[in-house]
């Protein structure tokens, strides 16, 4: 099994990070939305919107997985090698894929065959996470899915954006 690897960036993406204040942050509607949205556009069951940090891919929003799913490790994430790139990165059918084959989120539950992440991209050019559509079987997504899953990825971003910049909520 291939660990994701760190981005050469890494210190500066993740002081980012943690600048926008998201990390372990309560459930959002507009977020959930968004990930619903992507899971039906994908036509996939499951559908996230996950953080990257040091450890730790942490969900923000999640369709089709246990609510007590929160997270999962970052060196075994299919999501630790999609910001590495500026484009969707997907994987047709991870069993046959050598970075994956062997990886425990393949192996075992929830035997994920298919990855698409697009992503979530500040506009200094740090990639903090992703917005993805998975599958338990193989497939390839089409031209218009892969341009409304680049489009969800800049609308979250938009979000967080919005969210960083608002002022601090009462208790």
């Amino acid at each position: 099994m291939l660990k994701a690897p760190i981005p050469p960036d890494e210190p500066q993406r993740m002081q980012t990070l943690r600048e926008y204040q998201i990390l372990d942050t309560q459930p959002e509607a507009v977020y959930d939305d968004i990930a619903h949205v992507a899971a039906g556009v994908c036509d996939t069951p499951i559908a996230l919107i996950a953080l990257i940090d040091g450890t730790r891919n942490w969900f923000k929003a999640r369709i089709g997985v246990d609510e007590e799913l929160t997270e999962s490790p970052r060196d075994i994430s299919f999501c630790g090698h999609a910001i590495l790139g500026n484009q969707i990165f997907e994987v047709t059918d991870a069993i046959t894929d050598e970075r994956f084959a062997d990886n425990p989120l393949v192996a075992s539950q929830p035997r994920i065959r298919y990855y698409a992440g697009a992503p979530l991209i500040t506009p200094d050019g740090f990639k903090l996470g992703t917005i993805c559509a998975i599958d338990v079987r193989p497939r390839r997504l089409n031209e218009a899915q892969r341009d409304t899953l680049t489009a969800l990825s800049r609308l979250v971003m938009r979000q967080l954006d919005r969210r960083r910049k608002a002022p601090p909520r009462p208790v």
